[in-house]
């Protein structure tokens, strides 16, 4: 199973941030998926989730702000989030969980430049 997440890398303040994550060894439908971070200093922080229903939640720093997406044919989900701050900087993770069973993508740098 393999978790490839892209999209990170340098954003400026106030910019839009999109990360997609592409997934091969499963099949995609039968997860709930996730979007988490892990800030400086901090730990590992759920910033959305879409389960198989499709039905997304959002961490109260992300609510209004960030979009979660999946495609389930095409193995992929996708993280949109604007207004970008100091604040966003961290390793962006994805995850696909089933019961007890959970697959993390190795991590993607961001880095929100002010």
């Amino acid at each position: 199973v393999q978790l490839q997440a892209s999209g990170g890398g340098l954003v400026q303040a106030g910019g839009t941030l999109i990360l997609s994550c592409r997934v091969s060894g499963i099949s995609l439908s039968q997860y709930n998926m996730g979007w988490y971070r892990q800030t400086p200093g901090n730990q590992r922080e759920m910033v959305a989730t879409i389960n198989r229903g499709y039905d997304p939640k959002y961490s109260d720093f992300a609510q209004g702000r960030a979009a979660i997406t999946r495609d389930n044919p095409a193995n992929t989900m996708v993280l949109r989030m604007v207004g970008l701050s100091s604040e966003d900087t961290g390793v962006y993770y994805c995850n696909a969980q089933l019961r007890q069973t959970n697959y993390w993508g190795q991590g993607t740098q961001v880095t929100v430049s002010s």
